[in-house]
């Protein structure tokens, strides 16, 4: 695809062969001035049923249209029940089309819906309602939603979203749970409370036996205490408020889920439509599965994982990975958010990112030690689409923390591209510079070394 281009909050469109294609919602079609009633009405009858329409168009003609439904978590509706039953307003933010909005509201029973909210306007909704006298929540994961999740009251980040959306968040959750929302702050309204209980009796405490120790009601009273006594008391209510604060290690939240964590990742229905009489087609994405291999090539795959906050967590990608047939060596760094693992050249990197997915954790990208031309090149001309679509929001005069945040993105993308390349160079040319192909101990920590520099 020639001329790139991706438009925020509509889609994306270019050139191939000459033919000048796009692909994105009614508001880019709309822009472009394409018109296709039948695929109107069909848009309509998706979104009734909760799914997202997304256009196809060359020439200037509507060829195509493939909806999408993002499957709700089990654990969603639960969680939104439970918010409501603390006396918590949910809002749901989105930039679907509102039928689509209002079938999900339907489906998981939030109290409003905001819909078709593109990306850089997010913040300013969240700022509507600071205006209207109300605290604010955000809950978000993409890059687009760290805006919002800056300007809330409260920002709660999805652990396995994007790192600019974690960074501008006050809070991570852990897990991709809703419930850990509901939980979260049933555990900020036991902290509070405890560092209440602690001031009471730091007060309450100090108040009676620092006059008695002092003797200031000796004359009056005929009351003293031994100075050793005193001690020991003071002491004591260190002791107390430190063991009363402890005891938030034992907390468990009341909103826990019920349900697996696999049960809880299906997969989203896709239903794809051509305008010419052709058959409504429905696809469900099944659970990949991988079997034993019996041998065969094996490939050192690096994969880029988005979400991992601790050592447990690595604990967890690692126990993920451990557990794919034929896997061998694998190694997780929660410092570059990474890891690396041998596997059988049948496994497929489709089934290396459902088993961190199963994790809860996000596979951003993919790569072996040789570069990969063509993903580069992709690479490249996505980037070049968003320095595009960055040049008219700063023509546009558009809010300048979405500048920045666009920006981030890309420089994010260059800089992923820029180390595939760097680290195919160090494996590939210098080993052949060298004239071996054989590992060696020595050769293979300067490799190291300087995949660390590059990184």
């Amino acid at each position: 695809m020639e001329q790139f281009e991706q438009i925020p909050g509509q889609g994306i469109k270019g050139s191939i062969q000459g033919l000048a294609c796009l692909a994105g919602n009614q508001k880019l079609l709309n822009a472009e001035g394409i018109h296709d009633e039948a695929l109107e009405q069909l848009q309509d009858q998706m979104a009734d049923q909760g799914k997202t329409p997304l256009f196809f168009a060359a020439a200037g003609k509507l060829i195509g249209m493939v909806a999408v439904a993002d499957v709700v978590k089990p654990t969603s509706k639960q969680a939104i029940a439970d918010l409501q039953t603390m006396g918590i307003e949910v809002v749901m933010l989105t930039g679907d089309h509102k039928k689509t909005a209002e079938a999900i509201r339907r489906q998981v029973g939030v109290d409003r819906v905001l819909a078709e909210v593109l990306p850089q306007d997010k913040e300013q909704e969240v700022r509507n309602l600071q205006e209207s006298g109300k605290k604010v929540a955000m809950v978000g994961d993409g890059i687009n939603d760290a805006p919002a999740l800056a300007r809330a009251d409260v920002g709660i980040a999805i652990g396995a979203g994007a790192d600019v959306a974690m960074e501008s968040a006050d809070i991570v959750l852990m897990r991709s749970d809703l419930l850990d929302v509901a939980g979260a702050i049933e555990l900020s309204k036991a902290t509070i409370r405890n560092i209440k209980e602690n001031l009471f009796w730091a007060f309450f405490y100090n108040i009676i036996g620092i006059p008695i120790a002092a003797g200031c009601w000796y004359t009056a009273f005929n009351l003293k205490m031994n100075p050793m006594v005193a001690a020991l008391a003071m002491s004591f209510s260190s002791v107390f408020v430190v063991s009363n604060a402890l005891r938030l290690r034992f907390f468990k939240s009341k909103h826990g889920s019920a349900v697996s964590a696999s049960a809880a990742e299906s997969a989203a229905p896709v239903t794809a439509s051509i305008p010419a009489g052709a058959p409504l087609l429905e696809h469900s994405a099944k659970q990949t599965t991988i079997n034993q291999s019996n041998g065969g090539t094996t490939m050192k795959k690096e994969l880029m994982i988005e979400g991992m906050m601790c050592q447990n967590c690595v604990k967890h990608v690692t126990h993920a990975l451990d557990g794919i047939p034929g896997a061998a060596d694998v190694q997780v760094s929660l410092e570059n958010k990474k890891a690396t693992i041998n596997v059988p050249e049948s496994v497929t990197d489709e089934a290396l990112k459902a088993a961190v997915t199963e994790a809860d954790y996000k596979v951003t990208g993919i790569t072996t030690h040789e570069a990969d031309k063509a993903h580069i090149t992709h690479s490249i001309k996505i980037a070049r689409g968003q320095l595009d679509g960055i040049l008219r929001m700063i023509e546009e005069d558009r809010y300048c923390v979405d500048i920045s945040n666009q920006l981030l993105a890309t420089q994010a993308l260059l800089k992923q591209v820029n180390q595939e390349i760097l680290r195919a160079h160090i494996r590939g040319c210098i080993r052949d510079g060298l004239h071996t192909d054989e590992p060696n101990p020595k050769l293979e920590e300067a490799l190291q070394l300087l995949e660390k520099l590059v990184t």
